[in-house]
């Protein structure tokens, strides 16, 4: 950047109006000298010229540049204006109060835009791995410390943490992120508070689902594949070996079926990773505009509804969804700890019983991994988990049983309860 100080080289010399090009330092000479006396008059109006034309060049560009802003917002290559993005190297003065009350000081230069953030955090391959996060669970041993902790003390995670963005839903959070992590970016959607605990199927809570829906086809349209993963899921191992190569869009489960290309899955759209190319943004597009068709839906359900639509045929998109055997859940638990990657706190209602479980179920990982490894290979131990986070949350998903489901098969109405 260039400097703008006194001394730049860049701006105009600023001459005194005592200066030698104007006045003589010396005494004045004999009144009969012939010593030529300088036109004081004369080089003040080539000063006054001087001036008027560096105010006019100035105004060109800054019209030029206007009218740049104007042909390119006429075409669509901003962000769109439904949301105000941010993001900051840890300086204070950014976390004021007046920061976020007076929309002229967020900065909007090329440091502070989302493709920064992103490439600052990045894999080679453009993958980086994406979660939310609101005041509710970013208070201190809330669930963001928690998340954190997971890949301290799992196998070969904490080096994600250098790839992990974490998108703040409000100021407390986007404070609470600098404190605790690298890589933070802050989301605000106007005239929507996430700051509180969002309760399952509020309208801030499908608010909010539906924003982070809009967000991520923002994130692959710049060209980034990403993970998204909840706040509440644990990362134990590296995902990345478990992932179908193949696959545009792969989705852990409530309720796995064994196969991975079944449409009769239960999807969980806490994790999910999702490749950018053109049918990938097709197809979040076409879920975005879904909420239309199915108002009072989260994106969850909506998804169960188009997961077989045969515009996704069209549009080609493979996809593929994630056993619980390696990224398990409170539903639907992985029982092998020598495989789990991620275990999600789901079918879980209330931050109190989450966060009594996730401690559990972290101290149960703690003790396996203390275990020589001749034990850890032939261990058959199991969480301790859910225990607040009762199994039978799973009946508010209406999952049916194995004779229910057959019979919707053969009445040809599975669709409308998977």
């Amino acid at each position: 950047m260039i400097s703008l100080s006194s001394s730049s080289p860049y701006l105009f010399p600023r001459r005194r109006l005592f200066s030698p090009t104007f006045l003589p330092l010396l005494s004045q000479p004999p009144p009969n000298s012939a010593v030529m006396r300088p036109d004081v008059y004369s080089n003040s109006a080539i000063f006054f010229r001087r001036a008027v034309t560096t105010i006019s060049f100035l105004a060109a560009v800054v019209l030029s540049c206007f009218v740049l802003y104007r042909a390119a917002d006429s075409v669509g290559l901003k962000i769109p204006t439904a949301y105000y993005y941010y993001y900051t190297s840890r300086d204070p003065n950014l976390l004021s109060d007046d920061f976020y009350s007076d929309d002229s000081r967020w900065p909007d230069s090329e440091e502070f835009r989302l493709e920064k953030v992103l490439n600052d955090a990045s894999m080679e391959d453009k993958t980086v791995i994406l979660t939310t996060l609101n005041e509710a669970w970013a208070s201190p041993n809330s669930v963001v410390d928690l998340f954190l902790e997971s890949f301290r003390i799992g196998e070969h995670t904490r080096k994600l943490l250098s790839h992990l963005v974490i998108i703040a839903l409000d100021k407390k959070a986007f404070s609470r992120c600098l404190d605790v992590h690298t890589h933070c970016y802050a989301l605000v959607t106007e005239g929507v508070n996430f700051s509180m605990e969002a309760y399952f199927m509020t309208p801030v809570y499908l608010n909010m689902m539906w924003s982070r829906i809009n967000f991520l086809q923002s994130v692959l349209e710049l060209g980034f594949n990403f993970v998204f993963t909840d706040a509440d899921v644990m990362w134990f191992r590296d995902p990345f070996p478990h992932f179908y190569f193949d696959a545009d869009f792969q989705i852990a489960c409530d309720h796995f079926s064994g196969k991975s290309d079944d449409v009769f899955n239960r999807p969980n759209g806490g994790f999910k990773f999702v490749r950018s190319n053109n049918r990938s943004i097709d197809f979040y597009k076409f879920w975005y505009l879904s909420r239309e068709k199915y108002p009072g839906l989260h994106d969850q359900d909506v998804l169960n509804k188009i997961k077989n639509d045969t515009l996704i045929k069209d549009i080609g998109l493979k996809m593929r969804f994630l056993s619980t055997a390696y990224f398990g859940g409170f539903c639907e638990p992985s029982q092998d700890l020598n495989e789990v990657c991620t275990m999600h706190a789901n079918c879980c209602f209330g931050l109190d019983s989450k966060l009594h479980d996730l401690r559990i179920l972290l101290q149960d990982w703690k003790s396996y991994m203390s275990l020589p490894p001749r034990f850890k290979e032939s261990s058959m131990g199991s969480w301790r988990v859910p225990q607040n986070c009762s199994l039978d949350a799973l009946q508010h998903f209406d999952l049916p049983r194995e004779d229910e489901k057959q019979k919707m098969k053969n009445d040809g109405k599975i669709d409308k309860r998977l």
